[in-house]
């Protein structure tokens, strides 16, 4: 069975001319090692002409045993091929160091190439094709290096040193008054061999590259097609071509403009000429890079066929111009299309991965302060997809596979959280199996290097969701750096690109206090946290009054007394004692028994300082996707978020500074503001939030305040009452006239 397909891009780039003898038997015996044919070897080995001779690959082939210890094989043909720089094709599968999105620099479909003939000029006039050759690629005080004279072996002809003394303009000179004698000029050649010259001036001391005094041109040579073929890829290239000049044989020999002031640029330029000509089929001799390389004379014989020169600049007219256009036409980026070709049959909207929220393989970032319990909420959101139930008690997730990307805690803790998670929510780990974690804990690198890496691991596991915390791990650049940032998000594209999958991500506050900024403009660094995601939601702690934790306390120590009749039995209490932690405690003292108080007295205990420890937030949104949805309140109860089903939460405000509750060490370095103190804050905050959101305008929509400050239209109406500057109508608000104007109830 033949297989040759698996090998062809690698034998294609392999350069039988470039390997030594003991390379050249490697790749046969790798070949039959691993069930490819002999004529696989003998076609591949024709494209060293000075080497190859007929019979002598099938005798090798015979010779070919195998090796029972570490045999030659296939593989071992592909990884000489990747030292030598080749690279999979885009379909591959990444390997772990792979760049994403590098797209083959494929301009021409060979399939569907059709040969270029070639046109024989009918009027031969030798010393007219040198000149021409001469005026185009050199200048007339520049020395030529050229060939004439010829030595055999084995039937074949090959090039002496020649002459490299004389200037272009001499020979122009010379050839314009030879009438048509080349050999007068240049020395007679031998008709059967035909002669040579070199395409970049020298220093008239040599004909090594050290000799040559501008880098100015490369060959580009193929004898592995047909002539039209290779006529027509250089100009579907549209190579940068100075001079196109036939050779007599089996190719076309194109001077092509490289234009380089040094060798190592040149040998840069040459690499990737070399490489856009071998993925678009033109394969090359590997021989022919050296820029004092000699090239087929024009205006000569060679046996019964002419040397000529075919045409001059011809393709793009620089080398400069020729690159910009092979990226532009190999980038990564689409195509246009119509909108009239698809209006009746538009593409499928992406089905919501967390519903309202954020749709399968789009981004989402979670934005909150430090302690706020980013992390749990993330671990909260890989269990709710993984068992397809809500988030924070209030958003349906899509049920499927997700991966964690664990940049912060030790393996074990880890681990741990996500069994504290599971327990706390009181579910059944029933999908264990659609939760991955990747503990990169000290193994992190920068996210354009782990990208990549990520995206081999992940690309054929189904994932809907890809989990990464937290960001400040892998952030490359200046977080304060619109440019950087763009290009550091960029990375999280490429992943949904690459995987078909959301990336979800969390990233930390700026310093200072949040309470009246704007949900998206609370994300630490530059602003295109805010505006690159599909999907932001922001954290911000709430300022908790005394009344409501003594309110909560009073709940939990009702909840546990009602837990404890439960298990005795006892039911005989009403709807209002069951509200009351007095009367569930006096109740509770007559029913249980000693032993069972003190248990009682100990969980009462836990309970309330479980309130205390008990902190508050709100969840806002600003979504691509999908419209505003209303804030959200949760408390966060260690490890997990609560939704606040009783709206306890719903009027208080957003913490802005040193007033939360349950920062005890705050208070120690801030003085207790008095109720003028937190009465002119509400007056100067309220001001502010009119003037940035108004622009100018008389009014303002109290919603667009409750957006700006953080809190519920309620709060700012009774923040715009107690001003006592502004009025209010029908969802709007404005300053008084200086007459005054009474605000309605």
């Amino acid at each position: 069975m033949e297989r040759m397909d698996d090998l062809t891009g690698v034998l294609d780039f392999l350069d039988p001319a470039a390997l030594d003898y003991t390379e050249w038997v490697q790749v046969g015996m790798g070949l039959k090692e691993s069930g490819y044919p002999l004529h696989l070897w003998e076609e591949w080995s024709r494209r060293d002409s000075r080497r190859y001779h007929p019979g002598e690959c099938a005798k090798k082939w015979e010779t070919f045993t195998g090796s029972a210890g570490q045999p030659v094989t296939a593989g071992s043909i592909v990884q000489m091929a990747l030292d030598r720089g080749y690279t999979p094709y885009q379909d591959c599968e990444l390997d772990w160091d792979d760049e994403i999105g590098s797209r083959e620099k494929v301009l021409v479909d060979t399939n569907w190439l059709e040969g270029h003939e070639l046109i024989i000029p009918e009027h031969w006039d030798p010393a007219g094709q040198l000149i021409r050759y001469l005026e185009t690629l050199f200048e007339p005080d520049e020395r030529v290096g050229y060939v004439t004279e010829t030595w055999e072996k084995d039937g074949k002809f090959f090039p002496t040193k020649g002459c490299s003394d004389r200037t272009a303009g001499q020979l122009i000179d010379a050839l314009s008054t030879c009438h048509g004698d080349l050999g007068a000029v240049l020395g007679d050649y031998n008709p059967k061999a035909g002669a040579w010259i070199r395409f970049n001036p020298l220093d008239g001391q040599g004909v090594k590259n050290e000799n040559i005094t501008d880098y100015r041109y490369a060959l580009v040579e193929s004898d592995h097609m047909e002539l039209e073929k290779q006529n027509a890829l250089i100009r579907e290239l549209e190579l940068p071509v100075a001079c196109l000049v036939y050779s007599g044989g089996k190719s076309l020999h194109a001077i092509v403009k490289i234009q380089s002031d040094t060798y190592e640029e040149y040998r840069r330029r040459v690499d990737y000429l070399y490489n856009v000509c071998r993925k678009n089929g033109l394969l090359l001799d590997a021989q022919n890079r050296n820029p004092s390389r000699l090239s087929r004379m024009p205006g000569v014989l060679r046996g019964e066929k002419k040397q000529y020169l075919m045409e001059t600049n011809l393709g793009k007219s620089s080398w400069a111009e020729w690159k910009e256009w092979v990226e532009e036409a190999t980038d990564d980026l689409p195509d246009t299309e119509g909108l009239a070709a698809v209006w009746d049959n538009l593409p499928p909207l992406s089905p919501p991965l967390i519903d309202g929220v954020l749709r399968q393989g789009h981004k989402m970032l979670l934005a909150g302060p430090s302690k706020a319990g980013k992390s749990f909420a993330l671990i909260e959101l890989c269990i709710s997809i993984a068992e397809g139930k809500k988030w924070l008690g209030h958003f349906a997730c899509a049920k499927g596979k997700v991966l964690y990307v664990n940049l912060e805690l030790d393996r074990a803790s880890c681990l741990h959280r996500f069994r504290d998670v599971y327990d706390a929510l009181g579910w059944n780990p029933r999908n264990l199996i659609n939760i991955d974690i990747w503990n990169l804990r000290g193994r992190s690198v920068p996210m354009d290097k782990l990208a990549p890496k990520l995206i081999r691991r992940a690309s054929k596991k189904g994932y809907l969701a890809v989990i990464i915390d937290p960001i400040y791990k892998v952030i490359t650049g200046d977080e304060n750096s619109a440019d950087q940032m763009a290009a550091f998000c960029n990375q999280f594209d490429k992943v949904c690109n690459e995987l078909g999958c959301a990336v979800i991500y969390c990233h930390h506050h700026s310093k200072g206090a949040q309470g009246g900024k704007r949900s998206m403009d609370r994300a630490s660094g530059s602003g295109v946290f805010a505006r690159d995601p599909d999907a932001l939601l922001d954290l911000i702690e709430l300022d908790v009054t005394e009344a409501l934790r003594a309110q909560e306390e009073n709940k939990a120590v009702c909840r546990a007394c009602i837990r404890a009749l439960e298990q005795k039995g006892f039911d005989d209490y009403s709807q209002d004692d069951a509200c009351s932690a007095a009367q569930m405690k006096a109740i509770v003292q007559n029913v249980l028994s000693g032993p069972e108080k003190a248990a009682l007295e100990h969980s009462l205990a836990q309970a309330k300082k479980a309130v205390q420890q008990r902190t508050a937030w709100r969840i806002e949104g600003t979504l691509r996707e999908f419209p505003r949805f209303p804030p959200v309140n949760l408390w966060f109860d260690f490890p997990v978020h609560l939704a606040d089903d009783s709206g306890a939460l719903g009027d208080l405000s957003a913490d802005d500074g040193f007033n939360s509750k349950s920062s005890p060490w705050q208070k120690n370095f801030q003085k207790k503001k008095t109720p003028e103190e937190r009465k002119k804050e509400r007056s100067d905050g309220i001001e502010t939030a009119f003037e940035t959101c108004a622009m100018g305008a008389d009014s303002v929509a109290i919603s667009d305040l409750a957006d700006y400050t953080g809190t519920t239209e309620k709060t700012v109406r009774k923040r715009l009452k107690e001003h006592g500057g502004f009025w209010i109508d029908d969802g709007n608000t404005g300053r008084k006239s200086p007459k005054g104007r009474e605000i309605p109830d």
